[in-house]
């Protein structure tokens, strides 16, 4: 809403699109348990496809489980379960009952409880990838919930995405410009694409890809070695 003063004048508030809320909680101490990669990103994004990706990719090398969310369903969850990309006992479904954020974010209870039950399930558990729902290019992680945040986003939403900006886009640990095989079918300039993401990111790593051309993510996959290294 517009900030009003006394004079009756009316002036636009202006927004930091590199800020988010402020975070409520602090960093998880991560000695003794597994690391956390959260995945978040708008609805139809490629996030589900993208975290079955990542558990072929590897599934054989490193010890991991999945928490989805969803807002009212085990939709993300059931759909990783007949893929078969892991044992169904290493996925545990979350069921917001509101926006996304509310459970990455504002109150991470439920999915904390989730990873939990996960690593007294498998002791040896190294990486927990827990996915989000389908949220806004504001949707971020706590800290207290992921050490590192993948935010992915897809051509269809047109080449303008990154440049709208957005917590997700500007601060997420990487960024994920998904389905580009489709780029040509939506008019999406993947040259302005890419080079407003990286204008909009700094340092921040961008990475392209199809899951089409590349089933299992080798980029991705090679950045999420190196996070648990």
């Amino acid at each position: 809403m517009p900030a009003e003063h006394g004079h009756g004048h009316v002036h636009p508030v202006s927004f930091d699109p590199t800020e988010s809320e402020p975070d409520r909680y602090e960093a998880a101490p991560s000695h003794g348990r597994a690391y956390r990669i959260g995945i978040g990103g708008p609805v139809g994004s490629g996030k589900t496809a993208l975290v079955a990706a990542l558990c072929r990719a590897l599934g054989d090398e490193i010890n991991l489980a999945v928490v989805t969310n969803d807002i009212y369903t085990t939709e993300d969850a059931d759909f990783l379960r007949r893929a078969g990309v892991l044992d169904a006992a290493r996925i545990e479904a979350v069921q917001t009952g509101a926006c996304p954020h509310t459970a990455i974010r504002d109150d991470i209870t439920a999915n904390l409880d989730a990873v939990e039950r996960l690593e007294e399930r498998f002791p040896e558990l190294e990486l927990v990838i827990i996915e989000s729902g389908g949220d806004n290019l504001t949707a971020v992680f706590s800290r207290g919930l992921a050490d590192s945040q993948v935010f992915v986003v897809d051509v269809a939403g047109g080449d303008k995405v990154p440049r709208k900006g957005g917590p997700g886009v500007t601060t997420a640990d990487l960024l994920v410009i998904n389905k580009i095989d489709i780029a040509h079918l939506v008019n999406a300039d993947m040259a302005v694409m890419t080079s407003d993401a990286h204008r909009m990111r700094g340092e921040l790593p961008v990475i392209t890809q199809s899951l089409v051309d590349t089933p299992d993510a080798p980029d991705v996959a090679d950045w999420v070695r190196k996070q648990i290294r």
